[in-house]
């Protein structure tokens, strides 16, 4: 699919980058944690989040504000479904 990278901005093919990955990939898919992500900015370094620690964090801590806001969550809640606070 071709659209709008979250990250960058260009117009290119895009791939599906889950927010929170490995063990809580389908939680990410649940609770649409999920982006859509040029090539270079999700699997390239040095800016791609999987090679950027950075990056990855400030998409994970954004991501968990969104997710507390939207389900009225509080910061344990957060941490008892994802496992971690990422803020």
């Amino acid at each position: 699919m071709i659209g709008k990278c979250y990250i960058c901005g260009r117009y290119l093919p895009l791939e599906l980058h889950h927010v929170y990955g490995a063990s809580r990939r389908k939680t990410s898919t649940k609770y649409k944690a999920v982006v859509n992500l040029c090539h270079e900015c999700h699997n390239e370094p040095p800016l791609g989040v999987h090679h950027n620690k950075d990056i990855r964090l400030a998409l994970q801590s954004q991501f968990q504000e969104k997710l507390m806001k939207d389900n009225n969550w509080s910061a344990e809640d957060f941490i008892r479904i994802f496992g971690k606070n990422y803020r």
